[in-house]
């Protein structure tokens, strides 16, 4: 995804966090105990290409930085997490296989890193 469009996603919740009145066709809709926006054309003002997406998708890792404490101490791990199994290491947490708590998740493309 372009950082564009995340920017644009960013400053739609922002203001509809903000209680502002949306900007154009920007309406944060609730579902499912969470607050979203559908995006339906890329930057270019193009329909998305599922094939296109799913590619990009199966490059995505995530670094999954999760706290945990032992012994009075405060640790912090990073999990590298690919894209498909991002699910299953959340629920991990739920099944209690996995502990502590999630931090941050960032995206991150291991071709690009050096």
């Amino acid at each position: 995804m372009s950082d564009e469009i995340n920017r644009k996603v960013t400053s739609i919740f922002s203001r509809h966090n903000k209680d502002l009145p949306p900007v154009g066709n920007e309406h944060v809709k609730f579902y499912a105990g969470f607050n979203y926006v559908r995006i339906d054309k890329d930057t270019n003002g193009k329909k998305f290409n599922e094939e296109h997406l799913l590619a990009y998708a199966q490059r995505c890792h995530y670094i999954v930085r999760v706290m945990r404490s032992f012994n009075n101490e405060t640790f912090l791990y990073n999990y590298d997490v690919p894209n498909e199994d991002l699910f299953k290491f959340i629920k991990s947490f739920e099944e209690n296989t996995l502990d502590g708590k999630i931090i941050e998740i960032d995206k991150y493309f291991p071709e690009d890193l050096a």
